[in-house]
C-alpha cells in the first residue's frame, strides 16, 4: 500500500484482523511430516476403523519426546482463527539434532501407564 501512497495505522490493521476473527497466537511446534508419513497414517486409520473394545484393550500406546537442554527452539507469532492451530501455515516444523537434548519415552494401555524411560545416545 505504500507504493500507492496509502498510509494505514497499526490499530486499523489490528481492528480489521480482529473483525475477521484472527487473533495473535504463538505457532505450535509439530514434527515435519513428509508425504510418506501422511500415507502411512491414513493406512493405519483405515485398518483400525470399526474395531471393538477387545481389540483396543490389547493395544500398547507409546510416545517419545525430546527436551532441549540448552536454549530453546524458535518462537514465531502467527495470526490464526480458533481451531486452526495445527494447520501447516500456523506451525513450526521441528527436526532432530539441534544441540543438547534428552529423549524420554513412555507408554500406556487400557490397564494403566508404564514407567518413563530416559534414552541414552541415539534411540532406535
Amino acid at each position: 500500500m505504500e507504493e500507492t501512497g496509502t498510509k494505514v495505522s497499526i490499530s486499523t490493521v489490528k481492528r480489521v484482523l480482529y473483525q475477521h476473527n484472527l487473533k495473535g497466537r504463538s505457532a505450535r511446534k509439530k514434527p515435519l511430516l513428509q508425504n510418506r508419513h501422511k500415507k502411512d497414517k491414513t493406512t493405519v486409520c483405515n485398518c483400525t476403523r470399526g474395531q471393538d473394545c477387545t481389540f483396543w484393550r490389547n493395544v500398547l500406546w507409546s510416545h517419545e519426546t525430546k527436551i532441549e537442554r540448552f536454549g530453546h527452539n524458535d518462537h514465531r507469532y502467527v495470526w490464526r482463527k480458533k481451531g486452526e492451530a495445527c494447520k501447516p501455515k500456523n506451525t513450526i516444523p521441528t527436526v532432530k539434532h539441534r544441540g543438547g537434548s534428552i529423549m524420554l519415552w513412555g507408554y500406556f494401555a487400557a490397564g494403566g501407564t508404564g514407567a518413563l524411560h530416559q534414552g541414552d545416545g541415539i534411540m532406535r
